[in-house]
């Protein structure tokens, strides 16, 4: 049943936790914690995709996408499920924390046996984003020693650009901000490629949130186009088209990074523990997380209370200044700056209707059977862009999510969602069964 997208209902704060604390001892931020060969790769796999074509002309060298996989792929291939991770997700979307993955599954009570996305009878395929920094090809990777094009992508146009590659194999360097503009759709473009290496023609579900459902959206127009069917999708917390309001507040979280002494033009890979730009990616991660949360849950969580025993009318910090600065130390360790950029660049850019006639033209266009759920609280992606995706779609299905926690509400709000998405993915089970 559809639930009418409106942001009426009352925010009632739940109690809150204090806000997080650093301990007073803590090493250096690294200048990149990016994934690179030779570190662990825990449940990472990878496949060498080839030269990719971009959006631009550019052709981007010998692409490798790292991904994982959960459960096993049938006989007849029709129970492939698609994962796409959020802005500094990864792949590793259910399991425990270990060697090559510091930290658990970001999606635990949603993907795993017995699960809404039940990897007892499900193959989930969840990649890391072209762009990212956990595997998959991006700024903080090595250019690729030598020219060793793909012969399959070597046929570019003439107006394509090759990107050059690194021919010094004593010294190779990192892409660093020379890594070229990105796009949704090069980034599906990528995910095509692996599902293609992976014998997958068709996908039983893609589902994404946030800048996962950016890329949910694009694999329902894309996928079938390019021979790959997508039967059902779920749309949570996302939009069609990135608005004014996001590419704003997206704007001094870039220049924060760029501005940093560490950043180094973006050159900071050699750079020793506590030199990289971690200040800068700091404060973008505190801008964000400002995003990701509402005003009602900030202030019933912490009010205008100190942290601690410090003094704000000193030179102490109030409790969500802790909070921000926790988040802003925590994002330093696990994620790395140019990626951060790269990949914020590519929400800017995600419009489903370019080339297309238009948002409502290309929305009107998918056929997988939908579901859209929004976040009354979410302030980043408000209610009105996932009811513009809701309307847009035909015969799609639509759900609110209650929550004070704003955009982070698909992050936490589990009573809520594990029930609707395991009763939608069942139901569309269930069709595929009766069909002839």
């Amino acid at each position: 049943m559809n639930e009418p997208f409106d942001s009426t209902s009352e925010v009632r704060p739940r109690p809150g936790s204090s806000a997080g604390s650093l301990p007073s001892q803590r090493p250096p931020v690294p200048a990149s914690a990016a994934w690179k060969p030779g570190d662990p790769p825990g449940n990472r796999q990878f496949a060498a995709i080839g030269d990719l074509t971009l959006e631009t002309g550019i052709v981007l060298p010998q692409v490798t996408m790292a991904y994982e996989t959960f459960g096993t792929l049938n006989a007849q291939r029709t129970n492939a499920i698609l994962v796409q991770h959020a802005l500094t997700g990864d792949s590793h979307v259910t399991g425990p924390a270990g060697e090559g993955h510091p930290t658990a599954g970001w999606w635990e009570d949603l993907v795993g046996p017995g699960k809404p996305i039940d990897t007892n009878r499900a193959f989930v395929v969840v990649p890391n984003v072209l762009g990212g920094c956990q595997g998959t090809t991006g700024p903080a990777s090595f250019r690729p020693v030598g020219s060793g094009s793909d012969p399959a992508t070597s046929a570019a146009s003439s107006s394509s650009e090759k990107i050059p590659c690194d021919d010094d194999a004593a010294s190779p360097s990192r892409w660093g901000a020379g890594f070229p503009r990105i796009t949704t759709r090069d980034q599906v473009m990528a995910e095509v490629r692996l599902a293609q290496q992976l014998g997958i023609s068709e996908w039983e579900l893609v589902v994404g949130a946030s800048m996962g459902g950016l890329r949910a959206l694009e694999w329902a127009v894309m996928g079938p186009e390019q021979g790959i069917a997508v039967r059902n999708l779920i749309a949570l917390a996302t939009t069609a088209a990135t608005s004014a309001d996001q590419i704003a507040w997206a704007h001094p979280q870039i220049a924060a990074i760029t501005s940093d002494v560490g950043y180094h033009d973006g050159d900071y890979y050699d750079q020793p523990d506590g030199h990289g730009p971690h200040r800068g990616l700091a404060i973008a991660r505190q801008i964000a997380h400002i995003t990701y949360r509402s005003a009602a849950e900030l202030d019933g969580r912490f009010a205008r209370e100190p942290q601690g025993h410090e003094n704000p009318m000193v030179d102490g910090r109030f409790a969500v200044q802790s909070y921000l600065d926790y988040h802003g130390d925590k994002i330093g360790r696990r994620f790395d700056a140019n990626s951060y950029i790269t990949l914020t660049r590519s929400i800017l850019t995600h419009d489903l209707g370019r080339g297309r006639g238009g948002v409502e033209a290309a929305l009107a266009t998918i056929k997988a059977r939908t579901l859209v759920v929004g976040v009354d609280s979410d302030r980043l992606f408000p209610l009105s862009q996932s009811a513009r995706i809701a309307t847009g779609i035909r015969d799609a299905d639509s759900f609110v999510v209650h929550t004070p926690y704003g955009h982070d509400g698909f992050l936490i709000e589990f009573d809520q969602l594990v029930p609707r998405l395991r009763a939608f993915i069942e139901s569309g089970v269930a069709k595929d069964a009766e069909a002839p």
